[in-house]
């Protein structure tokens, strides 16, 4: 299983509600490359998150289902890139301080892919994991900022 964690400077609800805000999966999420739609009430397990991933012309239509949701700590999802396979990851937040500690454990759990469950494998899943926290962290710490409003001088 594929484990990397990220501190973001904002509070679990901060970061769980970029989570829970579907159309932003793609910002995020290495691999993603457009949301088609988002289920109402994501991400109450049983919902989805329909999306592309890969690059065009190749890109694969495909949804990610929420399996748990326990805001503002918990989420857990099943993305599907079919043929290949699917996986589980497991997002785990908890406070750090002034901080939010946010874990995402991954492994694949069917298809083609599950026989490519090693180290090497693990080690692919943690530097794309890596990417996606830090995009997610720039997300949350960046609409946490106060605007600055333009008054058109």
């Amino acid at each position: 299983m594929a484990r990397t964690e990220h501190l973001i400077a904002a509070t679990p609800e901060a970061v769980f509600g970029v989570l829970s805000d579907g159309w932003t999966y793609s910002d995020w999420v290495v691999g993603t490359a457009h949301i088609r739609d988002v289920d109402a009430g994501w991400p109450t397990p049983g919902s989805r998150i329909h999306h592309k991933a890969g690059p065009w012309p190749l890109s694969l239509h495909e949804s990610t289902v929420s399996l748990l949701c326990e805001p503002p700590t918990r989420l857990v999802m099943r993305p599907r890139l079919w043929p290949f396979g699917e996986a589980t990851v497991h997002i785990t937040l908890s406070e750090s301080g002034e901080h939010t500690q946010v874990v995402i454990e991954e492994q694949f759990t069917g298809g083609p892919l599950l026989a490519l469950r090693n180290g090497v494998n693990d080690m692919i899943l943690g530097r794309r994991n890596s990417e996606s926290l830090r995009r997610l962290c720039d997300i949350v710490e960046r609409s946490a900022r106060p605007r600055i409003e333009n008054d058109g001088s």
